[in-house]
């Protein structure tokens, strides 16, 4: 099935890419959660949409890239989150989450399709998780998770 990317989808590409994927993988998972639309003879003025709005948020360079990777490596993000008595939390820590502490803790705003976390932070403690910056730039940040 020919489909449109509206969100850069790891391993497949970035928006506003037109590619083809297997009918059960457009059907069951990007399509319902808005990572693709259907590609239509008509979907190629929304294609140069996608990638105009795209350049305006992209970092165009590897330059710039590693500036902020630099900005984002030096910064020490802290996130209080209700936990239990074991340490375990209730609920996980989100990538939207994350975006918003980085900020917090005087970080670069940083988009939250951006945040890559490995799996599902459920527990207190020191985590790792990868912000693409670029397609060959990726920083490597360290998160705290304290009980609030």
């Amino acid at each position: 099935m020919k489909i449109i990317l509206t969100h850069e989808v790891s391993g497949l590409g970035t928006a506003g890419d037109v590619v083809d994927v297997k009918d059960g993988y457009a059907r069951n998972y990007l399509v319902p959660r808005g990572f693709a639309i259907r590609w239509t003879k008509g979907g190629e003025k929304d294609v140069e949409q996608i990638r105009r709005g795209r350049k305006i948020r992209e970092i165009a360079t590897i330059e710039q890239a590693n500036e902020v990777k630099a900005k984002l490596e030096g910064v020490n993000v802290k996130l209080a989150v209700r936990a239990g008595d074991a340490g375990r939390l209730f609920g996980s820590v989100t990538q939207a989450d994350i975006a918003s502490a980085i900020k917090a803790a005087g970080g670069p705003d940083v988009d939250k399709r951006r945040v890559e976390v490995g799996s599902p932070i459920k527990t207190l403690g020191s985590h790792q998780v990868s912000v693409r910056l670029h397609a060959e730039v990726v920083a490597k940040l360290g998160v705290e998770v304290v009980a609030a």
